[in-house]
């Protein structure tokens, strides 16, 4: 259970204390409201730029960094579909530093032609690193768009393609900034041994000022139901061939949302899983497989990815994972398997509530959902999947006309 008090500012930010004076730091974690699917779509990308952007220093203090570092803080950040995450930690006693380095940059971030280039720079150089030229790096720039006809899930957060990054102009950044970098349009979690009086105190001082605004209306294209499967094949010199179906299933908020999380399990969470005893043990056909849900606020995908053994063919592989689906269509799950699944998700769940910016995480995730305790929730929602519940999610999510399915072949060398 992790306890917690809340407040909102004139201006409109959302304040989250958790106090835990059992560790002698803090950590305080700015979440913005938006991710890449508030981009435009010939104008990918910019949401994570911005995360770079970010610690390119403010008007006030020109390098982030060097201050916090002074204070014995780290930090680091991260962008999503659906949101931007912020976050630092820092002996306790020092967390007025990371109030004064949060609340500048979003009230006077330095907007100058020299730091953009330089982040420019190392976005096209993430962009060709880790999805160009990195092996199965590219898997989701292929998948999304195949997945998503509609909505702006199609594409991926590092952008469409390069050319949107290195096209990126100081209006375009400045606008993305008033839009979407605001007091209203954010959440700050303070968590650790900081009281929730001085927590209070010191956002009123250094984030009360910022001015508010409306709050952003998002007016998102919705992805209409997927009536016939879809495929795509590619290849490229990749060590073993893989295969990736994804499957579309309700969003975040909807109450099926952990019977299909949990269905995934059952599926293809751990050695214990079906499809790694079909598949990998039994059949040998794949080096390894597994399934997981994408847990995005607006409607996500249920995936099943698997890297083959050598020599097997990828339609082969691909009917012998079909198989494995065809079960839980047939029939129920039994309740033991059931049992052990919802066992797996509750520890994970406990084992991260270790962390403390992992509560701080879960915390402005959850508020970000309209209600900062779900974050206490989660737990008993896992215990309520019933043996129907799964097979209702799987009725729901296995059909084949709701499958996008890639072939990624491995070239000979």
């Amino acid at each position: 259970m992790i306890s917690f008090s809340e407040f909102t500012l004139a201006n409109g930010l959302r304040c989250i204390v958790h106090e835990d004076f059992s560790t002698p730091m803090a950590v305080l974690n700015v979440m913005y409201d938006v991710g890449s699917r508030d981009e435009s779509p010939d104008h990918t990308g910019f949401a994570h730029l911005f995360e770079h952007l970010m610690f390119s220093g403010s008007v006030n203090i020109p390098s982030y960094d060097e201050p916090l570092q002074r204070v014995g803080g780290e930090n680091n950040a991260f962008t999503s579909s659906d949101v931007t995450n912020y976050y630092l930690s820092l002996p306790a006693t020092n967390i007025e530093t990371g109030f004064w380095l949060e609340s500048d940059r979003m009230l006077n971030l330095a907007f100058s032609e020299n730091g953009l280039d330089v982040q420019r720079k190392v976005v096209v150089e993430e962009f060709k690193q880790s999805y160009l030229n990195q092996p199965y790096g590219d898997v989701w720039l292929k998948m999304k768009p195949l997945a998503y006809q509609q909505h702006p899930y199609q594409w991926n957060t590092i952008g469409k393609e390069i050319a949107h990054i290195e096209n990126a102009v100081m209006d375009d950044v400045r606008s993305f900034f008033q839009k979407h970098y605001a007091p209203q349009n954010a959440i700050l979690v303070v968590a650790g041994a900081v009281s929730t009086a001085d927590a209070q105190a010191l956002a009123e001082k250094w984030f009360g000022p910022i001015p508010g605004g409306p709050a952003y209306q998002r007016q998102l294209p919705q992805e209409p139901a997927q009536t016939a499967p879809r495929q795509a094949r590619t290849s490229a010199p990749v060590p073993l061939s893989a295969l990736y179906k994804a499957y579309h299933m309700p969003a975040r908020a909807d109450q099926r949302y952990y019977a299909v999380d949990v269905l995934s399990d059952v599926l293809g969470r751990g050695k214990s899983s079906r499809l790694h005893q079909r598949l990998v043990k039994e059949q040998a056909l794949f080096n390894n497989i597994s399934a997981s849900v994408t847990g995005s606020l607006d409607p996500g995908l249920l995936v099943i990815s698997g890297k083959l053994n050598a020599g097997v063919d990828l339609a082969a592989a691909d009917a012998a994972v079909e198989a494995v689906v065809a079960e839980l269509l047939a029939a129920d799950v039994d309740a033991q398997e059931l049992e052990k699944v919802k066992n797996q998700a509750e520890s994970s769940l406990v084992f991260g509530e270790i962390d403390l910016l992992n509560r701080a995480l879960n915390l402005a995730y959850s508020k970000l959902q309209g209600d900062a305790n779900l974050v206490n929730e989660e737990g008993s929602r896992i215990r309520a999947v019933s043996v129907a519940d799964v097979r209702a999610a799987a009725e729901l999510v296995l059909r084949p006309e709701n499958c996008s399915t890639l072939y990624y072949e491995a070239q000979a060398a």
